[in-house]
């Protein structure tokens, strides 16, 4: 999804990536309160109009030339480093290569800097699954749903995630059984809805 130069990923693309390596769990848990590799200053120059435009400029390219659409978000934020959709989207190119460390710090700086806006919640709460951290996902899944109630990629995302992370339990759930009958009647594709309506037949 895209819009005015920011960039939410797609569940099922990005659900599809390459498969993730049980190492990869591990550098997590050791880098996770590592540096931030980004230093800040509130005397730092900023430039948040040309940030904007190479913001745009690097979306209208993030699918068909990722690695020109890195270089321009990075000019981005040389120009303004609080510029948040820059960082939401620099993670987007970070989680599509499986970076997801790098993806994780991108999507905190932008969920600070856009608090009004789910997609960094959206694209955190991924992230978080698919290094195995459930619980956190689920919860970053439910901050995104604050910020945008009924979002249906997020709920079928957080259902998915719930049923994937606990199946017995979420079977009996009040709120998965309540978002598995929300998505059999509005989810984004046939493929969701169906997958809705065989999960609420099972139960």
């Amino acid at each position: 999804m895209k819009r005015n130069g920011f960039v939410t990923h797609s569940w099922n693309a990005m659900w599809a990536a390459a498969a993730l390596s049980l190492l990869l769990g591990a550098a997590w848990g050791c880098a996770s309160s590592g540096r931030s590799p980004y230093t800040a200053s509130a005397d730092s120059p900023r430039n948040p109009l040309e940030a904007q435009r190479l913001t745009q400029e690097a979306a209208a390219v993030l699918k068909s030339n990722p690695d020109k659409a890195e270089r321009l978000l990075r000019e981005a934020l040389a120009a303004d480093l609080f510029h948040g959709p820059a960082h939401n989207n620099l993670g987007v190119i970070h989680l599509s290569r499986g970076e997801l460390y790098s993806a994780a710090q991108e999507f905190e700086w932008a969920r600070q800097l856009l608090p009004g806006l789910a997609d960094p919640r959206f694209n955190l709460a991924m992230t978080l699954e698919r290094v195995g951290r459930f619980d956190d996902a689920i919860d970053e899944y439910r901050s995104a749903l604050e910020v945008y109630p009924g979002h249906i990629q997020t709920v079928q995302a957080m259902t998915r995630c719930q049923l994937r992370h606990d199946a017995t339990n979420a079977a009996e759930d009040v709120e998965v059984a309540g978002n598995l009958r929300e998505i059999a009647l509005r989810g984004e594709s046939e493929e969701w809805r169906e997958w809705a309506r065989m999960r609420l037949t099972s139960n």
